[in-house]
């Protein structure tokens, strides 16, 4: 792709009315990801609404250009040296409305606000993911767990773009299509626009006891320094066959503290990897990698990671 291309493709979005939304150059992902860590997006879009987003996707099909699609940056390592195209953010298509029990929200409303419409409203069934960084779209797409609840769990519905023919769809849940930390979603091809959660419309006395349940779990995860350093969470997806939690193993492989260049398995946690001192998504990589390694000298295990590494030059592990 030719570099003036990206002028050329995003002048599109600024004398067109047919996008209503954000338009950057050369946008360092660090500032849109939770590990804090991404070189930069040539072109970065966050349109406002559904009708933006279609727009944006048409656009770049017709230019050749590629795209990422970006949520709330909770689960990704984006490459040092950025992205080669396009990198599109659901983050402004963030509205929250109850309809009859349900809670409807668009890709980009971040977990935490809808949790927090939940509580206001007095509706019941999401409170275990009270302090889940990422949006309702990321959510689906990684089907987050939280204290034993999958998103898989509340879903009812989600509305999406068909990559291929750049019409809008529609998903209804479907048991067989979900797993542990797996989506439809993640086999490509359907870009989630909006999430329908399954809820219980509780009376208005009840709305303190929903307050203290979210507290509980936003404590919960205080106490287990979830919010002390930049990180993406969980880095490994627990395999049952282990017999224990991966990031047990981690801690039983003598792991846990250990670091490469910035970044440092959590001193507390071995499932967590942390932002400690100005890491890179390179630091990030290579301590995944050894620490899948060792796991595997010492049980025979392969832990598998569930974050995401994406970006310019990246491959999978």
């Amino acid at each position: 792709m030719r570099m003036y291309s990206i002028r050329e493709t995003a002048e599109k979005f600024n004398i067109r009315r047919n996008f209503k939304g954000a338009v950057l150059f050369s946008e360092p992902m660090s500032r849109h990801t939770t590990f804090k860590v991404g070189g930069p997006a040539p072109l970065y879009l966050e349109p406002a609404d559904v009708p933006s987003l279609l727009f944006a996707l048409r656009t770049l099909k017709d230019d050749g250009f590629p795209y990422f699609i970006l949520g709330g940056g909770s689960n990704i390592v984006v490459s040092d040296s950025g992205f080669d195209g396009a990198v599109i953010c659901t983050g402004s298509m963030n509205e929250i409305s109850a309809d009859r029990g349900l809670a409807v929200c668009g890709a980009g409303a971040a977990m935490s606000s809808i949790v927090t419409f939940c509580t206001e409203h007095v509706l019941s069934g999401l409170e275990t993911f009270a302090g889940l960084p990422g949006t309702a779209g990321g959510a689906v797409f990684m089907n987050a767990r939280c204290f034993n609840v999958s998103v898989s769990d509340v879903l009812v519905s989600a509305d999406y773009i068909d990559t291929e023919t750049l019409e809008p769809a529609s998903y209804r849940y479907d048991p067989a299509d979900w797993d542990y930390k797996k989506s439809p979603f993640q086999q490509g091809g359907r870009i989630v626009t909006k999430t329908v959660f399954r809820t219980t419309q509780l009376p208005e006395t009840e709305q303190e006891s929903i307050a203290e349940k979210c507290r509980g779990f936003v404590n919960e995860r205080v106490s287990k320094g979830h919010f002390k350093y930049p990180s993406a969470g969980s880095v490994f997806r627990n395999n049952r066959s282990f017999g224990k939690p991966s990031g047990k193993i981690v801690d039983e492989a003598g792991l846990c503290g250990c670091s490469i260049g910035g970044a440092q398995i959590a001193p507390w946690h071995g499932n967590f990897i942390i932002n400690r001192d100005n890491a890179t998504a390179a630091d990030i990589r290579a301590l995944v990698a050894h620490a899948v390694e060792a796991v595997r000298e010492k049980t025979g295990f392969t832990l598998e990671p569930e974050i995401i590494f994406c970006g310019r030059s990246d491959s999978e592990l």
